[in-house]
């Protein structure tokens, strides 16, 4: 087994990334620092614009030579830099769509000289035109009344009324408020349900995701769930704490869910 698979690493990428070999990760989930001056507990969120676009291309430099060639990347950005970013990946790779992820933030406050931001961008990129992608993986049901309406003869076997559509390239999922339960004690936090369409459609099953910024862990959360396997780096100790805690939590309630009624009784008496 290598020693950096299902690892989180406590140090910076770019220096970490040496660890892995090239042309072994099918998927890469990239959350990097927007730009924004957020504070992830260091100064990695508060470089000038043309030193953060910079150091983007250096880290995108090191982490696509670790993909399979069928493999591909997901980029969380902002309107900020996505434009730059994106230009800047399309030297590279191909551009597969840009997808909106609406964040679902209440209709209140915000700037009165701008419109307020409710989103985020994220970018898909392939490095080869036959790249893996599993539709089937991500499809949303449709529900019963769609079905019903469409109960022609000219519907029935259609295999896409029976396994659901294809997502949309916007994303309307909810930001983690402080209530949720997913949340961790992160800024910039991302939902399992968007990291798990990515990797599900993204990632072959037993495949491997890399993830530079790891942030809360969602990414090896999501991938473990998934039955892919993990890499990533993460700068802040805090968060890498964090990331072993999620992880432990999640290898608990897995292992709980398998056993019999019984033990689990077992369990809730001895605690």
């Amino acid at each position: 087994m290598s020693d950096w698979l299902d690892r989180v690493f406590c140090e910076d990428a770019l220096a970490g990334m040496a660890r892995i070999p090239d042309g072994v990760i099918d998927l890469i989930v990239a959350d990097p620092p927007y730009g924004l001056g957020k504070d992830y507990g260091n100064d990695s969120d508060r470089l000038a614009a043309d030193a953060y676009l910079q150091w983007t291309e250096r880290w995108v430099d090191a982490a696509l030579p670790k993909l399979k060639a069928n493999g591909s990347l997901y980029i969380f950005l902002t309107w900020r830099y996505s434009p730059e970013i994106f230009v800047m990946l399309k030297q590279r790779m191909t551009m597969i769509n840009e997808i909106v992820w609406d964040r679902r933030v209440p209709s209140m406050g915000g700037s009165t000289r701008r419109y307020s931001s409710v989103h985020d961008t994220i970018g898909f990129f392939a490095g080869a035109r036959d790249y893996y992608f599993d539709l089937d993986a991500v499809r949303i049901p449709y529900d019963a009344e769609t079905k019903k309406a469409r109960s022609r003869s000219i519907f029935v076997g259609a295999k896409w009324l029976e396994v659901g559509y294809n997502p949309k390239d916007v994303w309307s999922v909810s930001r983690l408020h402080r209530e949720h339960r997913e949340r961790a004690d992160h800024p910039t936090q991302k939902p399992l349900e968007i990291v798990e369409r990515m990797v599900k459609a993204s990632c072959p099953p037993g495949g491997v995701v890399l993830d530079p910024f790891m942030g809360s862990g969602t990414t090896a959360i999501a991938a473990r769930r998934c039955g892919r396997h993990f890499a990533g780096f993460e700068l802040n100790p805090d968060y890498c704490a964090l990331i072993e805690q999620r992880l432990a939590a999640a290898a608990g309630s897995a292992a709980a869910a398998l056993l019999p009624s019984n033990d689990m009784d077992g369990m809730a008496q001895g605690a």
